[in-house]
């Protein structure tokens, strides 16, 4: 081969090398909450050592946690200080936080008196978060009964412009809202769009892999069919999260989280299947297939889901004859 076809072809492998090798958008994986009373000897151990706090101790294995609180009231300053000082140790760490539910749930909340009020009372606290640049994404969760009408459209261009200094995520659940208008409407306003899996019932939003702004954002709620719109009092809450990915079902997250990376600079994929530290153990799961590492495996977690010994980075702290649970799978 002449020399300077020779070198071509280097340079050629060189720049593929090179492509192959760029560095992707930050990946930020994690589960949504921490406060959970089911979560005692599944995540957290069942004594626990004076100071212990759960955002301290998920920072020591995950990046980020989507705090939830601030979706029923508003989030206070002093705690949102607080919570800042006990993920201090891990810098890599983000967090990212539900929009009080009085702007996703209520449609008459822009036009209200007590709107500009209630705004303050929002920023106040995640002005705390983002003045320490740990505030990744604030996300505007809507509920299945929001449907894409003229009105509803309207609605969530106010919501976004008035909240527009924040990166913010949008999260809608009925089909109505897949089109390329909606996706318009969140690119023109610099918003990204939020990557749901859950059950697919009647017109529920099905699957996906957008990225309409520099922050990539995934939710994964379980697929627990037999409870998720149920309105029986019988069945506790907890319920509708009871739900366990398999690895068969992770994959293909695995492959849309990769997409939406590619075209975000900031990545986030959040778990909500918490019931029973589920949540905890399908984030650990993606960050294995993600990252292609073994991964940190809080101790509790590991007995009573022992298919995280695969994965772990480093043995059981006392040997586990007896596994407890047995590898709880709740897919009733």
């Amino acid at each position: 081969m002449p020399r300077r076809k020779a070198q071509e072809k280097r340079a050629s492998n060189e720049n593929i090398s090179q492509a192959s090798s760029a560095p992707a958008g930050i990946l930020r994986v994690g589960p949504a909450g921490w406060s959970y009373p089911d979560w005692a000897g599944y995540v957290y151990p069942s004594r626990r050592a004076k100071g212990f706090h759960e955002a301290t101790y998920l920072a020591e294995f995950f990046d980020t946690i989507e705090i939830n609180t601030s979706f029923y009231q508003p989030l206070r300053p002093e705690h949102a200080a607080q919570w800042i000082e006990r993920v201090a140790a891990n810098p890599r760490f983000v967090f990212t936080a539900k929009l009080w539910q009085r702007f996703t749930h209520d449609i008459r909340s822009i036009t209200s008196d007590s709107a500009t009020a209630e705004e303050r009372e929002v920023r106040v606290g995640f002005d705390v978060l983002r003045a320490a640049n740990k505030l990744g994404a604030v996300l505007l969760q809507f509920p299945f009964s929001f449907h894409r009408t003229a009105e509803t459209v309207a609605y969530l261009s106010s919501v976004l412009k008035r909240f527009a200094d924040y990166p913010l995520v949008v999260e809608v659940r009925h089909a109505s809202w897949d089109s390329p208008e909606t996706l318009e409407l969140l690119r023109t306003s610099g918003v990204s769009f939020c990557n749901i899996d859950q059950p697919i019932i009647g017109r529920s939003l099905g699957p996906s892999a957008q990225a309409t702004s520099a922050v990539g954002y995934v939710r994964l709620h379980g697929r627990r069919y037999d409870t998720w719109f149920s309105d029986d009092a019988a069945i506790p809450a907890h319920e509708r999260y009871n739900y366990l990915y398999s690895a068969e079902e992770l994959a293909p997250w695995a492959t849309r989280v990769r997409k939406v990376t590619e075209r975000a600079r900031e990545m986030f994929v959040v778990t909500n299947n918490h019931f029973q530290g589920k949540s905890v153990v399908n984030a650990l799961q993606l960050i294995h297939i993600l990252k292609g590492t073994k991964v940190r495996v809080p101790e509790p977690l590991r007995r009573q889901y022992p298919q995280l010994e695969e994965i772990a980075n480093s043995p059981p702290a006392e040997p586990m004859l007896f596994p407890i649970g047995g590898g709880k799978d709740a897919r009733k």
